[in-house]
């Protein structure tokens, strides 16, 4: 592609995007959505329902957009910041390239990343959750509901984060079963792979093939595919980042949630209440950061015996008992 056809492309994105932001309302707070949009059902539609109840409960608008691509990031945030929308929340730590091109031109615009730390920039808020306790919670359950022995975990694709999701699942699954087979697939191999659902399914019908009754994604968008791919198997998914349990009842065992929700309603609420704090939050099993979801619709597959365990096993990550280990701080899993 030529450098004069990469202007252009270039050119008419922005006029799209200014196009898209052209009724933003001045100080109302900003949320631009990651890879999967909106409604993926998992991590970004979090982030919204964060925002909505915000909304709900105070009266207070804010304004939001679907980018269609990496080449529209800088431009959101710097165009909501031009604007005077505060706070501006990106939520994915894809953001961050971007992040840093523009917050140090708007020292007066408050920024929330969720997902990856940016501690070195003084208006920047980051928020990142210990994904692998959570994990060990839906592990745990994965490993006494199965039948087979086998149960699968999907990533969207191979990175850090996504392997400290599978990382605390296979800790949690092993803390019940030491001899269980965990089969692990990604999706993709970049970032794209999030909004790839028909990716998931395939994946997931590979691991059904190979014995998996249990599967946990950590995919984004792409996860809908592999609940889905699970519910038509007649075998059990694990949604994340959202309560998917309803996506199909009976057949989601449990959901790893993340509390992208907090975040939001928190970073919004902050700065209206003049409690704006740049600093860096994690937030895990203590502070209800993570967990399992249970309501009506895994109830019939959610024993006493399982409920009991994730109690236990809560209380004892909580009290230090048990020390999940994050792939993070080295890059590999000790099962």
């Amino acid at each position: 592609m030529s450098k004069t056809t990469k202007t252009g492309i270039a050119a008419l994105a922005g006029v799209a995007l200014s196009t898209l932001l052209a009724g933003t309302a001045l100080a109302d707070p900003a949320l631009v959505y990651d890879g999967g949009g909106k409604f993926d059902a998992s991590f970004n539609e979090a982030a919204y329902n964060g925002a909505e109840l915000f909304k709900t409960d105070t009266g207070q608008d804010y304004q939001d957009l679907e980018i269609s691509g990496d080449a529209q990031r800088e431009q959101a945030i710097r165009q909501f910041a031009a604007r005077g929308n505060n706070p501006i929340v990106l939520p994915g730590f894809s953001w961050e390239t971007a992040l840093r091109a523009v917050a140090p031109d708007f020292p007066d615009t408050s920024f929330l990343i969720i997902d990856t730390v940016v501690d070195d920039i003084e208006n920047v808020r980051s928020v990142i959750f210990k994904e692998h306790e959570g994990s060990y919670l839906v592990g745990a359950l994965a490993a006494m509901a199965t039948e087979t022995g086998t149960i699968g975990f999907i990533p969207a694709f191979d990175f850090s984060l996504l392997q400290a999701f599978g990382c605390g699942y296979k800790q949690g699954a092993a803390y019940v079963n030491p001899d269980i087979e965990v089969i692990e697939t990604a999706i993709g191999t970049g970032f794209d792979a999030f909004n790839n659902p028909g990716g998931g399914t395939e994946v997931a019908r590979s691991q059904i093939d190979r014995g998996a009754d249990v599967i946990y994604h950590a995919a984004g968008g792409a996860g809908v595919g592999v609940l889905q791919a699970a519910a038509d198997a007649g075998v059990l998914g694990i949604g994340v980042d959202s309560n998917q349990n309803h996506l199909h009842p009976g057949q989601v065992l449990t959901s790893m949630l993340k509390r992208v929700d907090v975040a939001v309603y928190d970073a919004f609420e902050d700065f209206a209440n003049d409690e704006w704090t740049n600093d860096v939050e994690v937030l895990g099993l203590a502070e209800d950061g993570v967990g399992a979801a249970f309501d009506e619709n895994n109830a019939e597959l959610i024993t006493d015996d399982m409920r009991a365990m994730v109690d236990d096993i809560t209380a004892k990550i909580v009290s230090g008992e048990i020390v999940v280990h994050d792939y993070r701080e080295d890059e590999s899993c000790p099962v």
